[in-house]
């Protein structure tokens, strides 16, 4: 399943009536989540979508606004608050905190769904047809590939966009022969098992003195507004800016990985669990190295291609030629080895046992695929 969003050109009109729509489909997630509680405290039931979505129609006659907005709309508004308590009982059951679903204040529902492709929505030339709004202006700078499924309408800080999720047939690449291990850090964004090196953009940080400045802005002015609602839409266009700027950067620095590699092993990293308790949890989230992995996993799936995903254990203090342990602090950046004299950086040597735990050689050359690497023939 690929996604492809596209900018909508919204007339005065149109804009008003997606409005309506949204807050309609908020106010409906609210009454369905207060059914739903109030229906467990008072009488010790929980309700089931498919309750929910049966009593719809009569809902219907007694709150007029729904019938302004499609059938399919508000069903899968239903449906998000199913899956906001499944979400729920799934964390209660496997023992992390619950996070009990949460009523949404305004600005704090931004999107609705067309779930069918073709009911309620459809794309004629550059307008996409949306039930109970209208044509909407397209900028269609990139046609969509494959089936389209269904169509979601998303309110962001620029304006509105249109998110088409099509099924698509995998493309698979002509084979290279090449594997590489990959370290992602701070110092560089990743380091290869070839000794490469992917600078760490820090788009955060970079972007820090302007956004504290656009905070300082809006902490001086009196909520509800206007100047209030102008210095908050720059402030989230500010964040949009940083957020969409790192999103390009995975996807290029993933498709030239994809393009090059038949066979791509990485770590399995726990990045909740880093974000607790690291020193440099801020420079963390700025790397974004959990976005980076899920495009990288999905661009190689599309592409034919292998992703492996290994125990990080060891792979920074082990020596990538001999094999033996090389303690080293997390300041040292260079590994140099007593036993063999192994002298290169810290995270190429990490890199290298990375390519080695899933299935590569110590100089990054592919082996059979599922011929694992035995400590005798590294050791040689």
């Amino acid at each position: 399943m690929k996604t492809f969003i596209y900018k909508l050109r919204p007339t005065s009109a149109q804009l008003a009536r997606l409005s309506e729509t949204l807050e309609i489909c908020r106010r409906l997630y609210n009454h369905a989540l207060a059914e739903r509680k109030k229906a467990w405290a008072e009488d010790g039931k929980s309700i089931s979508f498919a309750h929910q979505s049966a009593n719809l129609p009569a809902l219907k006659q007694q709150w007029l606004a729904l019938q302004h907005v499609h059938s399919q709309v508000l069903s899968n508004t239903l449906r998000r608050v199913d899956g906001a308590f499944r979400a729920f009982f799934r964390r209660v059951k496997a023992g992390k905190k619950p996070g009990y679903p949460r009523f949404r204040g305004r600005g704090w529902y931004d999107s609705f769904t067309y779930p069918q492709w073709g009911n309620g929505v459809r794309l004629e030339g550059r307008r996409l047809i949306l039930s109970k709004i209208g044509a909407i202006r397209l900028h269609n700078d990139r046609p969509f590939v494959g089936t389209p499924k269904q169509c979601t309408i998303v309110r962001k800080a620029d304006g509105w966009y249109a998110h088409v999720v099509c099924q698509t047939e995998p493309l698979p690449l002509p084979p290279t022969g090449k594997a590489v291990g990959i370290d992602v850090g701070l110092e560089s964004f990743a380091t290869l098992s070839n000794g490469k090196q992917i600078p760490n953009p820090r788009y955060y940080r970079v972007a820090e003195r302007k956004l504290k400045k656009a905070h300082r802005r809006l902490s001086r002015r009196m909520k509800g507004s206007n100047r209030y609602r102008k210095a908050r839409d720059l402030l989230a266009r500010a964040y949009l800016k940083v957020k969409r700027a790192r999103l390009d950067f995975a996807h290029k620095t993933a498709r030239a990985l994809v393009n090059e590699y038949d066979r791509i092993v990485t770590e399995r990293l726990n990045i909740q669990g880093m974000l607790r308790n690291h020193p440099l949890a801020k420079s963390i989230v700025d790397a974004g190295w959990g976005l980076f992995l899920k495009i990288l996993r999905a661009k190689a799936e599309s592409a034919g291609r292998i992703v492996i995903e290994i125990n990080p254990g060891g792979t920074s203090q082990n020596c990538s030629q001999c094999g033996e342990y090389v303690p080293k602090r997390l300041s040292t950046r260079w590994h140099s080895c007593p036993y063999c004299g192994c002298q290169m950086h810290r995270d190429q040597n990490a890199a290298l046992n990375i390519l080695q735990k899933g299935g590569g050689t110590a100089f990054g050359e592919a082996l059979p695929l599922g011929e694992p690497k035995n400590r005798e023939s590294r050791t040689r």
